[in-house]
C-alpha cells in the first residue's frame, strides 16, 4: 500500500534494495529476484534471501552434498 501511495504522490526515491553493505548476491538470489520482479514484486529482498537459504539447506540435507558458494552461500 505504501508503494501505491508513493507512486500516486510522485515519490520515486524509494530504495527497495535491503542488502547489507559488503553482502554479495549469489546466483540463486539473483534468479529469485528476477522471477519475483517478473511476477510483480510480491516478496521483499529479505523474504527472497530467507527462501533461497531454506532451499539450499533442504537440498544439502536431502543429498548430503554442499552447494557451490557461487550458486548459493
Amino acid at each position: 500500500m505504501d508503494a501505491l501511495k508513493n507512486f500516486a504522490s510522485g515519490n520515486q526515491s524509494q530504495n527497495t534494495n535491503t542488502q547489507q553493505p559488503g553482502e554479495k548476491k549469489d546466483i540463486g538470489d539473483k534468479i529469485a529476484g528476477f522471477v519475483n520482479k517478473k511476477e510483480g514484486n510480491k516478496l521483499s529482498d529479505q523474504q527472497l534471501e530467507t527462501g533461497t537459504d531454506q532451499g539450499r539447506q533442504m537440498y544439502e540435507k536431502a543429498t548430503g552434498n554442499k552447494v557451490n558458494p557461487k550458486i548459493s552461500n
